[in-house]
């Protein structure tokens, strides 16, 4: 079965999977694991490169709409009759039924399987962990600088933040997305701030951005200097490396509850897989 992965969290999924070396064509964003040398690359995951698609002959498209834009891409695939699915979760509920999607799709549902309860015993050992937390910071974690945007309650991050033993700011509104202002971060008053600023790099993130804005001192993240950059891939992509993301962030939020973070991806170390045999090297 010839694969083809048209955004990074679709490329992360089918890994989990043990798919990865399936994979012949993909976006350029996708950057975890390292795929096969022959695979084909199709430009950005808002602008897929249809011609070169449809070069690669790909048996089975995973296709997303997890970011605003993507519908170009799934318009040219339904203009040229390709064949293939979406996928657009926005809670770590709706990535572990992607999993057992794909792995019924793909004739892997035993890995699925294993893949879906390790994903469950590691949420139900944050919950564990979580419910031992007494002092639950409020967290504004910001997508984007200008205009503002966060995850709102109906984000996964919203998830991460309560299993790490903290609240989003944010998760009184129900959408997944949400463009607010910075006078409103600022009435919210959060005593973390977490910048992933979709699509750029942790290096091109700068918190002295956020600390010159207006009033900035009156929030108590910024004269308390709890303002961290995080790596957008680990809190930006619905796939289940999200829980990564959970381990590193709990960590540094709660050193005395939870267990320190060793750079290691949880599922993977759930799952008995070593994550440097994942990248292909042929």
């Amino acid at each position: 079965m010839r694969i083809a992965s048209l955004c990074p969290s679709n490329t992360e999924l089918l890994t989990y999977l043990g798919l990865q070396d399936r994979i012949v064509a993909l976006d350029d964003y996708s950057d975890w694991p390292a795929v096969r040398q022959d695979a084909v690359r199709l430009g950005s995951d808002m602008s897929i490169d249809l011609d070169r698609l449809e070069a690669a002959k790909p048996d089975y498209i995973l296709a997303s709409l997890s970011v605003p834009g993507m519908e170009r891409n799934i318009e040219g695939l339904q203009a040229r009759g390709l064949t293939h699915k979406v996928y657009h979760p926005k809670s770590l509920q709706e990535i572990r039924s992607n999993l057992l999607a794909v792995g019924e799709d793909l004739g892997v549902m035993d890995r699925a399987k294993l893949a879906v309860e390790a994903f469950d015993r590691l949420i139900n050992r944050y919950q564990k962990l979580a419910c031992a937390v007494s002092d639950r910071p409020k967290i504004y974690w910001e997508w984007w600088p200008k205009p503002v945007f966060t995850p709102g309650g109906g984000n996964w991050l919203t998830e991460i933040s309560e299993l790490a033993g903290a609240e989003n700011v944010f998760a009184d509104h129900a959408e997944a997305s949400v463009k607010t202002t910075w006078e409103e971060v600022i009435k919210r008053n959060p005593d973390i701030i977490h910048l992933v600023w979709v699509g750029v790099h942790q290096d091109k993130v700068s918190p002295e951005i956020v600390i010159a804005r207006d009033q900035a001192q009156a929030i108590s993240a910024i004269r308390n200097q709890r303002i961290y950059v995080l790596d957008e891939p680990l809190f930006c992509r619905p796939s289940p490396r999200l829980l990564t993301g959970l381990a590193k962030a709990a960590a540094q939020l709660h050193p005395d509850v939870y267990p320190p973070f060793d750079g290691r991806d949880p599922l993977l170390v759930e799952l008995g897989i070593d994550e440097s045999l994942l990248h292909h090297t042929g």
